[in-house]
């Protein structure tokens, strides 16, 4: 929101050659007055800028020259020299035209001297030779052109000249061109030229008049002669497809334009160009310079693009202005858009297709201009129901969903224009008479677009035009809910956009029609019925994405068109604000106006602050919503402070306070999203207040001078500043204390960031800048050693931005004092290097740069640098030093580094377990990185690079051996066993031996422990003699290695080799060969380090290492292909050419891995193609694909599949490869191919790849998946976009489709599984049919249709399904029908003798498929729909048998009933004036039928063996439910017609029946006792509770019995708990203790939900007050013990959601009770559990803690206690709040005395064994990959402030009676053993424990404040500290009583 600075202009000054400047020397006047002197004067001048003002002063000066009458030699000479400096500027030079402005201007005098003055310059010009400089000629003649009527006089004058030229420097330039094949650098430069001089051939023609006299075609003269070369010339780059297509596309313009300038007569023209396209011809008939130039074009086989681009230049060269062509352009138009539609569907590449759509939307746009004024054949032959109109509308169904967004464009305007020729064909009078009503075409395109699926992008686009086309009225005639349903699908981020401007469209259109015609202002009512209504539903009523994307997109274009509809939208919603809040899942009314406010106040439709507070929102609103639970709301009500459409406006203090008040509880937001929001919003803030600042500042200037009156500030200036300081110094005073220990990561990333804007917005003044605040200014030594702690968190972010924000600081505020310190950093930071922690080398990294970049590093290390005088010469600037650090920080871990290296050469052991090698290369790397370019010490660098070199190849040496085995991840042998040792062998034979103690040659055989003495390792297998004692150490040392330690060590060592060796790469200069001194790289070394990358990616076997090396070798393929030496430059096509070479030998001795994907082998092919030029034509993408391809196809010869494999594994990386874009999907076609054939390979090898293949091809079609739904309509395409876009898969699979529907279906009835009818099916089923699905397609979907039929034969159930599946797209909504009649005839009889129960269920799957998707369309409630379902039901009664025991099969009879079910769900709903269908036609009859003779009634003769039974129950009992709600649903009917009770239902035998009922039920249960019925509990289900009582004393199945206990819970006790005793023989009070056990023994789930059924047991208990209380107080004991022991944070979520519950449910009566059932100490307990809860990690948990703390604050006794009784509050802030309720009961309940010594034993943490945690943290090792004590969210501290807080307002301000001694005397025995402790474990930390010991210098601390805390309190308790120090520290965080700088514990205690 700052203000940019205005970039500076550069601009290159101009200058002139020796002799025009001697010229003008000696034409300068003594005065200086003449154009000669003020020429001369430009010329000196040095600044380009200047010079511009001295060239604006001539045309003035020349002026006055005028008067005179005469042009002396001098003006003339002068002139020249103008036109040769306007000739040497360069093209991009402003001066240029600025001089060509000029010069514009001269005096009609002057004129004609300065056309011959740029003639003779200009000739000479056409006189050079050189190849590279005739770019600048061009470009002249270009700019001569361009709005410069001198420039372009001189050109018409040398107009014969000019074209020789052009002809000349476009041959010599293509020739050249063509010399340079393959050096791409050279190449693009001279396409480049090529591309420019062909426009600038068309420039000529189109503006020199002097082509309209060129119809004389006299052939000898040289200008006709040059026109025919040129002509020549654009031919022959027409059709050459080796040059760029822009080239190509600019040539076919040219082409089109040449000719219509040459050819007579021109009427003749358009069937000349219509010939060409046609490709007929007639060579006897065309002149013979034509046939010279244009041969080529006249011939048969001309390619698709030459004839795309013929297209292009006809469409944009000739006349189609008002049908000045005649008939004969009228059928050249036709004849375009043939040929175009015959092209659509030949075009595979996308940059062809993009040309492709802007071509065609040129037609529509000629076509509009000719029908203006056109015949009566052409409007028949364009009209709406024409086959040209039908084709361009299935062109953009087919498109409109396509990749890329310039295509999508295209197709919106195509749409657009189609509408306007359909306007255009319209006689004026049908026009007139009928209206849009009759305008069939309309209506139905409107009618088939709202049909369509709303995640269909398209659909907005078309609906926009046509709303523009139509107006609104039309479209909401058809769908009044439109404004709705466009809502409801802003949840989705891919369609916002879409659906916002839509809406736009639709609403402003909306308005102006409304407005038109109404007579008085009552129409703004039902407009905002129609467009805000639906907002404010969505606001307070919508999922969190779906409103923030309506807040951020659609609220702002609403409110810019409508301001005066926020009055009515603050006004709805305030009343609605004070009836509900919101919660977490809903922001409610509040959060809706908070974000109507927030938007109408960026975008200024609020006129000031204190409009917002004042009039439209109370203080307390705006303080709820900044503490809001739902997270939105916050960031709105947080928005709305600091947003302001006025970046000067001045913050209130309002609003000053507010912001303290929001950081104090928000820092630590789990959700990234709204982390960011907060500090993006902040930084705003940040901008508002330095900005209005200096405005603040200048009118406390002004008013010391004059002191006026002004709106601005109410107070004086110098208030507002002062309080713009104490709010800043407060700010970061509070982010500061926010980095306290332990704090978490989202609040360390928070107040970092926050920080670092602060650093941002107020920088260090410099001059007379004034700033209002500077943060170093707040910085003293312990907050700097706080952010240098930052480095040491386990989180990367955390650590970059400490760095950044360290950086930003002055660096006098970050100098070292003490040296020592300094030693001890650096030493801590090459301690760290070496850590077997992989981030501890990730902290050394930032640690050492850090020193580096402050100049602090320990003065030893300069005995590291050669050249002392080089390094600390007298002008020594920061980025030599910056370079000196650099290079003895780098020389030192190099040192080190080569030292291990020849340890671990002795014993790869060894360094995994003590020194593993990557962390030094990750400091090297870390170092390089942050280096200038620009280095001075070169000769310094040389040597150190080339030792870098060495050093990393004998690095990789060590570990490779490692990574290239085929077994990396378990290379070290650790198995117990000799068998196992002996299978080793191999493995360890495998690689080359490295390690002096036989490690590598012999498997161990390990004793059965965790860690083992290397000395001892040769001790299990008697034959090692070898000694595996580690060399060089005096005492014997034992390692804990793991293989998982060894792997480790060694692929993060190739891992930063990889990344050293590619940064070495990215970052150094390279060495030229004339110039031996300028770089660091030498060409050897480059290929070197190619050859390595190359060995290491083809050979390393481990996914980290050789994926970590493919981004180091990418590095080095950019900057290759990027490397001005051919050599160089042509490394990566070398390399691809031998690498294919390998694949396709398939050499057995080939180091290439076959496994493992093909290893390394895809990445470094992925990494040579991604880094080719993308602006090129990608030939090494397209020979790579075609080999690829060719050899991932079917072989003959089945011993040599590794090639086909390796083809297939490399295809599916390149198709992954997002780089790779567009250019790789015209390959996608083959690829399906080669992975549906590879799918039937015999070899699994062949198979599997295939597999992987096509699931990366299906990905790559359809997209990413984007919803739980695997065949979701988001991730599918309409049939017709899907052969369109791949024509070529629609015969393939039609041909292997119809291959696998002849084996499936053969007679011969043997099994017969066809392997590709899985893949086939699977894209298949991804097709759906469209409403817009037209005729117009060649590719027909009918015939796919018999054989997905037949599919559904296959033996295989997972294959009969997909059948079923695929077979719904290809079958039209309108045909389902008649084709599910179809498929029900051709199912058997019962009379039947012979029939195969796979055919009869695959189709009545078919059928099933086929009634679901008519069910879903949207015909639902039409008539035709219900009369087309009834006719199916009579057809599907006629086969009922299927569904009775007449048929054996268990499986076809559950899908028969299955489309029963189906049926009376869709034919549910009477017809008008009918009764119900199902009624009408006996169906319920029939199902009443079916299900009395159902084993359901008569008992089941099965078991489960039989196949398909679960399935079989599941349906029917569906179906018997269904069966019983229809008759429940029915008034007057008898119970004697239910066909089976629920009751019958429960006591079935199976599991599946039961649990399909209880589930039925459950959710009747649920909607009643939510009341979102419309009729709550029917009569059926009343006086269950017995029922249920039963079940639950006898069910055994876990999940049934779940259910019964949820329905128990859901129903009201007061129903079934007094029939306990009558029906289980258990009193209210047994029950609860058997729920209660259950609760306590059962598995997760079934535990919760006891636990809540008990809870609302006893909270009905409590409320009706049966029996005494006392007596439920052992109950309510168990109950506690069972609450607390469910809210583990160890513990499943669901258990502590329902503890959340169960005290929310009892909160009345237990935990804020004004009488107390429980003791003090159970009631604490209950506290204790909600405290714990709202410090949960799980944020549904601490949501569900902030419920019962909201219930807590709104009981009548504590509503008082906070300000923020009844609000929906954040977890964050209900702790503190939680913890106020608690203080204010204490003294409600007058046990403030017992109850402190439980609150203070809180505040110390006792019960959490510190003691016993210290002691295991010394004892055990650390273990690999176990990370620091992590936490996201849970702060132990922040809780400790807010209990120290309230505790000491609660000690201070009440009257209490004091407390015993001996009730603290165990409080303060325990404090001062902890002080006592922590003094000693302080001091056995080493010097910078905080970086070496982090985890354990942490948690000490943390105790360290929490002691601490509690010594005050006890210490003013005895009366030792007076109250006014107590208070203080109180409001303060408990961090800042304890500086990190002071003395510790042992001062503190």
């Amino acid at each position: 929101m700052g203000i940019k600075k205005k970039k500076e202009m550069q601009v290159t000054a101009l200058t002139i050659c020796h002799q025009d400047l001697e010229t003008l020397h000696s034409l300068a006047d003594v005065e200086g007055k003449n154009l000669a002197s003020l020429l001369l004067h430009c010329v000196q001048l040095t600044d380009g800028v200047s010079q511009i003002h001295c060239v604006k002063q001539i045309v003035p000066l020349l002026e006055k020259a005028d008067k005179n009458g005469t042009c002396d030699p001098s003006i003339r000479s002068c002139l020249d020299i103008l036109a040769g400096i306007y000739l040497s500027l360069s093209l991009k030079n402003p001066l240029k035209k600025v001089l060509a402005s000029s010069l514009n201007g001269l005096p009609e005098f002057f004129l004609t001297e300065a056309v011959q003055s740029f003639t003779s310059r200009l000739q000479e010009e056409l006189s050079t030779t050189d190849v590279y400089s005739y770019r600048k000629v061009i470009d002249n003649i270009s700019s001569c052109m361009e709005n410069f009527d001198v420039g372009r006089a001189g050109v018409s004058n040398l107009l014969k000249n000019v074209l020789h030229f052009m002809q000349k420097s476009l041959t010599e330039i293509s020739e050249e061109n063509r010399k340079f094949a393959g050096n791409h650098i050279v190449q693009t430069q001279l396409m480049n030229d090529l591309s420019v001089g062909t426009r600038v051939s068309v420039m000529l023609v189109q503006k020199i008049q002097d082509f309209q006299t060129l119809h004389v075609r006299i052939s000898s003269s040289p200008t006709w002669q040059s026109m025919c070369g040129l002509l020549s010339i654009f031919t022959k780059f027409l059709i050459d497809d080796h040059l760029l297509q822009t080239i190509q596309s600019t040539s076919g313009l040219a082409v089109i334009l040449f000719i219509k300038a040459m050819f007579h007569p021109p009427e003749e023209i358009p069937d000349l160009i219509s010939s060409l396209l046609l490709r007929s011809v007639d060579c006897t008939s065309i002149p013979d310079w034509f046939l010279n130039c244009c041969r080529s074009l006249c011939c048969a086989d001309v390619s698709q693009s030459t004839l795309l681009f013929l297209c292009q230049g006809t469409l944009t060269m000739l006349d189609w202005q008002n049908g000045r062509m005649g008939p004969s352009g009228e059928a050249l138009l036709l004849n375009i858009v043939h040929v175009l539609f015959t092209l659509s569907s030949q075009i595979k590449e996308s940059t062809l297709e993009l040309f492709f759509s802007r071509i065609l939307a040129s037609w529509t746009n000629s076509a509009i201009h000719v029908l203006e004024s056109s015949s009566p054949s052409l409007k028949d032959s364009l009209n709406g129901n024409s086959s040209i109109v039908g084709k361009l509308l299935e062109y953009v169904y087919t498109h409109w969903e396509h990749p890329l967004d310039a295509l999508r464009h295209q197709t919106k305007i195509i749409f657009r224009n189609v509408l306007q020729i359909h306007q255009l064909t319209k006689e004026k009078s049908d026009s007139e008479a009928s209206g849009l009503a009759a305008d069939r075409f309309i209506c139905e395109l409107t009618e088939s677009l709202l049909r369509l699926e709303w995640h269909v992008k398209g659909k907005y686009m078309c609906l926009g035009c046509l709303v523009d086309y139509t107006g609104i009225g039309h479209i909401l005639a058809l769908a009044k809910t439109i404004p709705s349903q466009i809502l409801e699908v802003m949840g989705d981020q891919s369609l916002v956009p879409y659906a916002s401007d839509l809406l736009e469209t639709m609403f402003r259109s909306h308005k102006s029609h409304l407005k038109s015609q109404a007579v008085d202002s009552t129409w703004i009512d039902e407009w905002h019925e129609t467009w805000v209504s639906p907002l404010l539903f969505i606001l307070c009523e919508g999922n969190l994405d779906q409103k923030s994307y309506v807040i951020d997109y659609y609220l702002p274009k609403l409110l810019n068109c409508s301001p005066e509809s926020l009055s009515y939208m603050v006004k709805i919603l305030q009343s609605s604000a004070d009836a509900k809040s919101g919660s977490y899942n809903s922001t409610g009314a509040l959060g809706a106006l908070m974000a109507c406010l927030r938007a109408a106040r960026a975008h200024g439709h609020l006129r000031s602050a204190t409009d917002v507070w004042r009039n439209l929102v109370s203080s307390a609103r705006i303080k709820q919503g900044l503490i809001h639970q739902h997270c939105q709301v916050r960031i709105d009500t947080l928005g709305l402070l600091c947003e302001s459409n006025r970046s000067t406006e001045i913050v209130s203090t309002e609003e000053l306070q507010w912001i303290q008040f929001f950081i104090a509880y928000n820092l630590n937001s789990q959700s990234p999203g709204v982390r960011q929001q907060i500090c993006s919003l902040l930084k705003k803030l940040f901008c508002r207040i330095q900005e209005s600042s200096q405005v603040l500042y200048k009118l406390e200037q002004s008013r010391s001078k004059h002191e006026p009156e002004n709106e601005l500030s109410k107070q004086h200036p110098s208030v507002s500043l002062q309080q713009y300081k104490n709010f800043m110094s407060s700010i970061c005073n509070s982010l500061f204390e926010a980095l306290f220990p332990g704090s978490s990561y989202p609040t360390r990333f928070s107040a970092l960031t926050i920080l670092g804007s602060v650093a941002e917005v107020f920088p260090v003044p410099e001059g007379q800048v004034q700033t209002v605040y500077q943060l170093s200014h707040d910085i003293d030594v312990g907050r700097f050693q706080t952010l240098m702690e930052c480095f040491t968190s386990t989180f990367e972010e955390v650590k970059i931005l400490a760095f950044d924000l360290l950086m930003k600081l002055p660096k006098t505020v970050v100098q070292f004092q003490d040296s020592e310190k300094l030693q001890g950093l650096f030493q801590a930071a090459l301690e760290l290097s070496t850590s077997t922690k992989p981030y501890d080398c990730v902290t050394a990294s930032y640690l050492l740069n850090f020193l580096i970049w402050q100049n602090a590093l320990p003065s030893s290390l300069s005995a590291y640098l050669q050249t002392q005088q080089a390094a600390c010469g007298d002008g020594d600037t920061s980025a030599i030093v910056v370079e000196r650090n650099t290079l003895m920080v780098i020389k030192c871990l190099l040192e080190n580094l080569e030292e291990e290296i020849s340890q671990a050469e002795n014993s790869l052991l060894q360094a995994a377990a003590s020194f593993p090698l990557y962390g030094r290369a990750h400091c090297i790397t870390g170092a390089l990185q942050r280096l200038s370019l620009n280095l001075q010490l070169v000769s310094e660098w040389r040597p150190v690079v080339e030792k870098l070199l060495l050093v990393s190849y004998r690095l990789s040496a060590v570990v490779s051996p490692v990574i290239q085995s085929s077994s990396p991840e378990g290379l070290i042998p650790m198995d117990t066993d000799s068998e196992s040792a002996s299978r080793l062998q191999t493995i360890l034979s495998e690689i080359q031996p490295r390690d002096t103690n036989d490690y590598f040659n012999q498997a161990k055989i390990l004793k059965e422990r965790d860690s083992f003495d290397l000395e001892d390792l040769n001790a299990s297998v008697p034959d090692i003699g070898a000694s595996a004692e580690i060399k060089g150490s005096k005492e014997r040392k034992t390692c804990d290695v793991t293989a998982q330690m060894v792997l480790v060590c060694c692929w993060r060592s190739m891992k930063e080799v990889a990344l050293l060796l590619g940064t070495l790469c990215q970052l150094l200069p390279m060495q030229s060969a004339p110039e031996p001194r300028s770089g660091l790289l030498t060409v050897e070394q480059v290929k070197e380090i190619g050859d390595y990358f190359k060995q290491h990616l083809l050979q390393s076997r481990h996914r980290g290492a050789f994926e970590l090396a493919y981004t180091g070798f990418v590095k080095l393929t950019e900057i290759l292909n990027r490397c001005p030496n051919v050599s160089l430059q042509k490394l990566p096509e070398h390399w691809l050419w031998n690498v294919l070479e390998e694949i396709k030998c398939s050499d057995p001795s080939s180091k290439l891995c076959a496994t493992r994907r093909s290893a390394g082998l895809p990445f470094y092919i992925q990494a040579l193609l991604a880094s080719e030029p993308k602006k090129g034509k990608m030939d090494l993408l397209k020979i790579t694909m075609k080999e690829l391809i060719s050899l991932a196809g079917p072989t003959d010869d089945s011993q040599s599949t590794v090639p086909q494999v390796h083809a297939l594994n490399i295809l599916r990386a390149l198709f992954r490869d997002t780089r790779l874009g567009e250019n790789i999907i015209p390959y996608v076609a083959d690829g399906a191919k080669a992975a549906i054939l590879g799918f039937t390979s015999p070899v699994w090898a062949v198979r599997n790849s295939s597999t992987l293949l096509f699931s990366t091809l299906i990905t790559r079609i359809f997209g990413v998946k984007r919803g739980k739904d695997e065949l979701s309509k988001k991730n599918r395409m309409t049939g017709s976009e899907f052969f369109s876009r791949f024509p070529e898969l629609y015969p393939f699979l039609l041909q292997q489709l119809e291959a696998v529907a002849n084996t499936v279906d053969s007679d011969a009835g043997e099994l017969n599984r066809h392997p590709s009818m899985f893949l086939l099916l699977l894209v298949l089923g991804r097709l759906y049919p469209s409403p817009m699905d037209g005729t117009y397609s060649t590719l027909s979907m009918a015939p796919f249709i018999p054989f997905i039929m037949r599919c559904g034969h296959s033996p295989v159930y997972r294959s009969r399904e997909m059948a079923a599946r695929a077979l719904v797209p290809f079958v039209m909504v309108d045909e389902i029908p008649n084709t599910i009649r179809t498929l029900l005839a051709k199912l058997p009889n019962s009379t039947d003798q012979c029939f195969r129960q796979n055919h009869i269920h695959g189709t009545l799957l078919q059928v099933f498929h086929l009634l679901q998707a008519f069910s879903d369309s949207k015909y639902r409630l039409n008539a035709y729909f219900q009369q087309e379902l009834a006719d199916v039901a009579v057809c599907t009664r006629a086969k009922l048998w299927l569904a009775e025991r007449q048929n054996p099969c268990l499986v076809t009879r559950a899908v028969y009933i299955d489309i029963l079910f189906l049926l009376t769900r869709c034919l549910d709903k009477p017809t008008k004036g009918n009764q119900p269908a199902l009624e009408h036609l006996g169906f319920w009859g029939d199902i009443r039928r079916i299900i009395s003779r159902s084993e359901l009634i008569t008992g089941f003769p099965y078991t489960f063996t039989v196949p398909g039974l679960p399935q079989y129950l599941q349906s029917l009992t569906k179906l018997a439910i269904s069966a019983v709600w229809a008759v429940e649903a029915q008034a007057g009917e008898q119970a004697r017609d239910i066909p089976i009770s629920f009751s019958q239902l429960l006591e079935s035998s199976f599991p599946e029946v039961r649990l399909l009922t209880l589930e039925a039920l459950l959710e009747r249960f649920s909607t009643a006792a939510s009341g979102l019925g419309e009729k709550g509990l029917p009569p059926l289900l009343w006086n269950m509770g017995g029922t249920f009582l039963m079940l639950a004393m006898k069910e055994n199945h876990p999940e049934c019995f779940c259910k019964i206990l949820k329905i128990l819970h859901r129903m009201d006790p007061s129903e079934w708990l007094p029939e306990t005793e009558h029906c289980i023989h258990l009193t209210p009070k047994e029950f609860l203790i058997w729920t209660m056990d259950i609760a306590s023994n059962e598995r997760s789930e079934i535990q919760s939900v006891a636990l809540r059924l008990a809870s609302k047991v006893i909270a009905h208990r409590m409320q009706t007050c049966e029996e005494t209380r006392d007596s439920m107080v052992p109950t309510l004991k168990q109950w506690v013990r069972l609450v607390a022991a469910s809210c583990g944070e160890h513990l499943p979520t669901e258990s502590r959601l329902a503890a959340a519950e169960a005290l929310t449910s009892t909160t009345p009566f237990l935990l804020t009770s004004p009488d107390p059932v429980l003791e003090l100490q159970d009631t604490l307990a209950l506290w204790r559990c909600v405290l714990t809860l709202l410090q949960s990690e799980e944020q549904a948990v601490r949501d569900a803690a902030t419920e019962t703390v909201a219930t807590a604050m709104s009981q009548e006794n504590t509503c008082q206690s906070t300000e923020f009784a009844f609000c929906q509050v954040d977890a964050s802030v209900a702790l503190t709040l939680a913890l106020a309720v608690l203080c204010d009961l204490l003294q409600q309940w007058d046990q403030l005395a017992p109850g402190l010594p439980v609150l203070l034993g809180w505040l110390l943490g006792e019960g959490e064994d510190f003691v016993v945690h210290v002691e295991s943290t010394h004892q055990v090792e650390d273990h690999l990959f176990e990370k620091a004590e992590i936490n996201f969210w849970a702060e132990t501290l922040t809780f400790v402030k807010y209990l120290y807080k309230h505790l000491s307002h609660l000690l201070s301000k009440s009257s209490w009676c004091p407390l015993r001694p001996e009730s603290l005397r165990h409080l303060h025995r325990t404090a001062s053993e902890q002080c006592h402790l922590l003094s000693q474990l302080f001091r056995e930390l080493p010097p910078t424990a905080e970086f070496l010991k982090t985890v354990e210098f942490t948690r000490l601390r943390i105790q360290e404040e929490r002691t601490l805390a509690c010594r005050r309190l006890l210490a003013f308790l005895e009366g030792k500290e007076r109250e006014d120090t107590l208070v203080l520290s109180a409001s303060d965080s408990v961090a800042e009583t304890n500086p990190f700088t002071l003395a510790r514990t042992e001062t503190a205690c």
